[in-house]
């Protein structure tokens, strides 16, 4: 059975592994687990399995939000294809690091891919994306999988001990914190609550946007002016295109 996970508050993520897993078989078993309580059960799977997991990248790494959840999966032998989705800048170390967390699980990771999804806290980097182009990408990549069944295991770049998450600097130079750093609530605010009920975390923000890409009215917006300055460094440094990587047991996409 082909059972696909995906963490993915603004629908970036859930795009590629839809694509992913319904091009190999159409009765592919989906669990979203952006929402806190969609991620209290233990995963547990067999050798039977084919397992897609799904995550964004949050400053370079694998989500802290995820830590835990993934932890806990019992592998069961199952094979597992390590998907991470990015803004156009890097995935540094986070597809090794899914790939490493998902081992340690016991299941066997034969695929890994990593491809671009437009940047959750901007509306113009990595615009629409994953496009017609990125889909694709995703449906051959999938082919490959399904005509090739592989069983080898592969290890995608990276480094071990994984790189510290990756942090702006201010203009002296510094790394600045934006830790504590939320979007709020604009005077267009209709106290709808969808925000609310959108958030896929219970405490720190972790700019997600998923409440900023999805209110009604436009009314979740970020004043922090060094924060913004940060989104239109990114927009400016990182605005050519990337393209998808991937890797399989007799196929590397290495840029």
């Amino acid at each position: 059975m082909i059972q696909a996970y995906y963490f993915s508050p603004t629908g970036t993520t859930q795009s590629i592994v839809k694509t992913i897993a319904t091009t190999i078989d159409n009765d592919s078993k989906f669990h979203n687990i952006t929402k806190p309580e969609n991620r209290t059960s233990v995963p547990e799977f067999t050798p039977d399995d084919l397992i897609i997991f799904g995550v964004p990248v949050y400053a370079g790494r694998v989500p802290n939000v995820l830590k835990t959840y993934l932890g806990k999966i019992v592998g069961g032998g199952a094979r597992g294809v390590a998907i991470v989705v990015y803004g156009n800048r890097h995935y540094d170390d986070a597809l090794i690091e899914l790939t490493d967390i998902l081992t340690s699980c016991g299941i066997t990771v034969v695929a890994a891919a990593a491809f671009i999804g437009q940047h959750s806290f901007s509306e113009i980097l990595a615009k629409g994306r994953p496009d017609q182009a990125d889909i694709a990408i995703a449906k051959a990549f999938a082919e490959d999988l399904k005509s090739t069944n592989p069983k080898t295991p592969v290890t995608p770049p990276g480094n071990r001990p994984y790189r510290s998450y990756y942090r702006p600097k201010d203009e002296h130079g510094e790394p600045v914190n934006f830790k504590d750093i939320r979007p709020v609530k604009s005077a267009d605010c209709i106290q709808c609550g969808h925000c609310e009920t959108l958030c896929p975390v219970e405490g720190i923000c972790i700019k997600c946007c998923a409440c900023v890409k999805q209110c009604p009215v436009g009314a979740r917006i970020f004043t922090d002016l060094q924060f913004i300055a940060h989104k239109i460094e990114l927009e400016v440094q990182f605005s050519e295109r990337k393209e998808p990587e991937f890797w399989t047991a007799g196929h590397t996409d290495e840029k």
